[in-house]
């Protein structure tokens, strides 16, 4: 790409989703990795409903889906007998076109979006290190090396640190990582098993005293990801192998390991970065925020920054929307990171405690207070909006504003099917749009082909009142899904107010 305006540092699926996005913008950038290609470790493993619904912006969602396969529901165990089913599918049905969770490796996420990205011209810059960087106020410097090759010097207005947990970027912008680490070692390990899988539509989890242990299908029939706690007497080992603890996991599991593709130990860090941005430069995913294993919010967090940044990286280079647009990005996706520490990691902190605590939510919460809760609507859906990540909102953000029937400036727009499809298509061109449901005002049609803004009407009908909207109003939807604008009335005034706020002009996907 010529004249690239970005570095993008980290090549992981934070980095290589914020250079999808950024491309398919037409904005020139570079991204490098210090590694030699892709990840060749499962690693992570769940893609939940909210990344799919912004894939789905790009064309991205459907070859993800084909490549992975859907998780829908959730066996929780005593090793002996289930004791509660969740059932995803149920839960978040008429909430998403994507009621799941997708289980796909991520090296094969990794290999998916470099193949998207080499399709339209793009190129990862593999065994490529960032040596030094300098934030001028004008732009950013940046010394880069490929292996085996002499230093280079480069110029970029924005850099993007998208480099891991040990971030040389985060490093180098002397911010704090402030959190801490769980006492427990834990394990995860890829295996294959002699009998293909009955139903690999189904995870497991095994709670007793000792801890929990997550079991599900991963790639085929017969490769399984196991999860869990390493035995307290094994808790001080760095060299421990699958076999030492294999009578441990496969006494709960009830499966025997044919092969094993992968074994490791590690601990989990729970941390957020002090600053998510600092003058022209950005942190993004596991160099901004680390999370429990829980849930599988990490991988599906960073990924929610790279979007996040992408359309405002994109309109502030293209000239689209003032530069102070791009403030909101730490406002917005700190305050989220902060909250996920503080309600995911919380409740895993319980979950693996050995204190009377854990062990009282394990042998009674989760085999008899799990299953009451789970028989209500509201608490099923409660359940979805969290996990798939749809409930994040940007309501404290200065890109928020007004209300209109139930819904307001910061959340993702409510999901709805209408006789043409859904009200998600339009989204595909990753672009300013405003919404009515109901009719349109000839003023306000007027308004939006003299600013090249999309709008689209949807006829109105009582499903729409059930989701939250008001019958006529105006919603500006912002090009990651998210409302920026309700107004009960089709006021220009107040559009045109928040238009000229940040100097918004509509772009849309090349």
């Amino acid at each position: 790409m010529m004249n690239p305006q970005i570095l993008i540092v980290g090549a992981g699926p934070t980095g290589l989703a914020l250079a999808y996005g950024l491309a398919r913008q037409g904005v020139p950038f570079r991204i490098i990795d210090k590694n030699a290609g892709t990840g060749t470790a499962s690693r992570a493993l769940a893609v939940h409903a909210r990344i799919l619904e912004q894939y789905a912006q790009f064309g991205l969602a459907e070859r993800n889906i084909i490549q992975g396969h859907p998780i829908l529901s959730l066996d929780v165990s005593d090793g002996n007998e289930v004791k509660a089913t969740v059932k995803f599918h149920d839960f978040g049905k008429g909430m998403s076109p994507f009621p799941f969770i997708l289980s796909l490796p991520q090296d094969e996420h990794e290999e998916i979006l470099v193949d998207e990205l080499n399709k339209i011209g793009v190129e990862v810059e593999w065994n490529t290190s960032l040596n030094s960087f300098e934030d001028k106020g004008e732009g950013v410097t940046a010394v880069l090396q490929q292996q085996g090759q002499p230093a280079e010097t480069a110029e970029f207005a924005y850099l993007c640190g998208c480099d891991g947990a040990g971030s040389m970027v985060r490093k180098g912008l002397g911010l704090e990582f402030p959190g801490g680490t769980y006492k427990q070692l834990f394990f995860v390990a890829d295996i294959e098993t002699a009998k293909p899988a009955e139903n690999m539509q189904k995870m497991d989890m095994y709670m007793d005293d000792e801890g929990f242990m997550l079991y599900m299908s991963v790639r085929n029939v017969v490769t399984k990801r196991i999860l869990g706690i390493v035995p307290e007497k094994f808790n001080d080992r760095t060299d421990l192998q699958y076999d030492e603890i294999s009578d441990y996991i496969e006494n709960k599991i009830r499966v025997t390991a044919a092969k094993v593709n992968w074994f490791s130990t590690y601990r989990v860090h729970y941390r957020v970065s002090e600053q998510f941005a600092k003058g022209r430069i950005f942190i993004l995913g596991d160099a901004g925020h680390l999370h429990s294993p829980a849930g599988g919010q990490g991988m599906n967090t960073g990924i929610g920054d790279a979007i996040n940044l992408a359309w405002k990286l994109a309109a502030v280079i293209q000239g689209k929307a003032a530069p102070r647009i791009l403030n909101t990005y730490e406002k917005e996706r700190i305050s989220f990171a902060r909250r996920l520490i503080a309600t995911t990691d919380k409740a895993f902190s319980t979950i693996v405690s050995q204190k009377l605590r854990g062990t009282l939510l394990r042998q009674y919460f989760v085999p008899f207070g799990l299953p009451a809760v789970f028989k209500f609507p509201f608490s099923q859906k409660n359940a979805f909006k969290i996990l798939s990540q749809i409930h994040i909102n940007y309501r404290d953000s200065p890109l928020s504003y007004g209300k209109a029937g139930k819904v307001y400036g910061g959340m993702r727009l409510p999901w709805i099917q209408t006789a043409r499809g859904d009200n998600f298509a339009p989204l595909c061109s990753v672009d300013w749009q405003i919404h009515v449901y109901g009719k349109a005002k000839p003023e306000l049609v007027d308004f939006a082909r003299s600013q090249s803004l999309e709008l689209h009407e949807f006829p109105w009908n009582a499903q729409m009142k059930d989701a939250g909207f008001k019958q006529d109003a105006l919603y500006l939807i912002r090009p990651d899904g998210h409302v920026g604008l309700a107004v009960e009335k089709q006021w220009l005034r107040v559009l045109k107010a928040y238009l000229e706020t940040y100097r918004i002009v509509a772009f849309g996907v090349e």
